[in-house]
């Protein structure tokens, strides 16, 4: 979709943008983060020929950008900055029709859409579509903008710190409305902010910027699991994915070698396997490796008969969480059937792990422990 190929920026001997190489698929939501003057707007800004790269190349679809009229690119690209840069002898109306009616759009077909895109961002057309920018707060105005940007139903979107200037309310109510904006219509956002949590919020995917450099570019999990650099590890925060639980998945704190038998094992096998493995239970596979069952040594000791196989005794409705189910997920499935541990499958059932609540209790307090160390 977006493609940059080598790209740097210099003005005079200071160089902004150092040749950059970085690929943005269609759809996706990638904010670009890092500390001021770190070159994320100007990477933004190329995007619309706001700015011209020294060297490298640009290409949208395929197509060079260089090669692309600017005028119809930018007509064609959604962009809001944290000004709002409403105009403000315009209405709210003909702000957001602003390109429809350059480009001669039918009046009545844009004004629909004008109320489609106020209905989006939460403001009633009737009590806004005649107002004048000065009558609104800083908020709504910012919504607007965001409506605005939507008004010719571009393919992309660019936004420059659109909120930093917003209360920390608003700043999040935005933040909700343009995450499920990009769930309902897929657009391919690109997002500027300083703010990592903000990042985190929205992301697909988050490119972390620092001396015109990319330090780090990946799903919000995988930079905060694993930080490429020193520089990315201090900058997003130690510990930093403990106060995004949602962000931990169940294959990050599993065990992952869990204690399991085969089905055709005697109870009496089994009870050797449980003493030398010091646990209680057993789980029980098939030659594929597919968890079938659960076999505990009080069911075991409830059997009349040692040579039972563990397939005529145990437990088939087992309970289990996905590799990928986040921790909060494990957390209350563990609550609502009141167990202490829970087998982890994968995506075909295979048996990959095991949680339990003590191993869970030890990674948390083991991250605390380490927070305290190292402070």
């Amino acid at each position: 979709m977006i493609e940059f190929k080598n790209v740097s920026m210099r003005i005079s001997d200071r160089t902004i943008i150092d040749s950059i190489s970085l690929t943005i698929n269609r759809g996706e939501l990638v904010t670009f983060v890092g500390p001021s003057g770190c070159g994320k707007t100007t990477t933004l800004k190329m995007i619309n020929k706001l700015i011209t790269p020294t060297s490298g190349e640009i290409f949208i679809n395929g197509n060079k950008l260089e090669y692309e009229d600017t005028i119809k690119l930018r007509r064609n690209m959604g962009y809001v900055i944290q000004q709002t840069g409403l105009f403000p002898h315009m209405t709210i109306a003909e702000n957001i029709a602003l390109i429809p009616n350059i480009e001669k759009k039918n009046s009545k077909e844009t004004l629909k859409k004008v109320e489609e895109l106020l209905n989006l961002v939460d403001m009633n057309p009737k009590d806004y579509m005649n107002k004048y920018p000065s009558e609104l707060s800083g908020g709504q105005q910012q919504r607007v903008g965001i409506a605005r940007a939507f008004a010719m139903s571009p393919e992309i979107i660019l936004m420059d710190e659109p909120f930093s200037a917003l209360d920390p309310i608003t700043r999040n109510q935005l933040q909700d409305e343009i995450y499920n904006i990009q769930q309902n219509f897929k657009k391919t956002i690109i997002f500027v902010t300083h703010d990592m949590d903000e990042a985190i919020k929205l992301a697909d995917r988050i490119c972390i910027m620092g001396e015109g450099h990319i330090l780090q570019f990946d799903t919000p999990e995988e930079i905060l699991k694993n930080p490429s650099n020193e520089f990315v590890r201090e900058f997003i925060g130690e510990n930093r994915i403990w106060n995004q639980p949602e962000l931990i998945k169940a294959k990050d704190i599993m065990i992952k070698e869990p204690i399991k038998s085969s089905a055709e094992r005697t109870t009496l096998q089994a009870v050797e396997i449980m003493k030398s493995n010091h646990v209680d239970s057993l789980l029980v596979t098939n030659n594929q490796g597919n968890l079938i069952g659960l076999i505990t040594l009080k069911e075991i000791r409830a059997s009349m008969d040692k040579n039972n196989r563990l397939k005529d005794i145990m437990e088939t409705n087992v309970i289990t969480v996905n590799f990928e189910d986040s921790i909060l997920s494990v957390l209350k499935k563990m609550d609502k059937y009141s167990i202490g541990y829970i087998p982890v499958i994968d995506n075909k059932s295979v048996l990959v792990g095991l949680i339990t609540r003590s191993s869970l209790l030890s990674v948390m307090s083991g991250q605390f422990l380490n927070k305290e160390a190292s402070a």
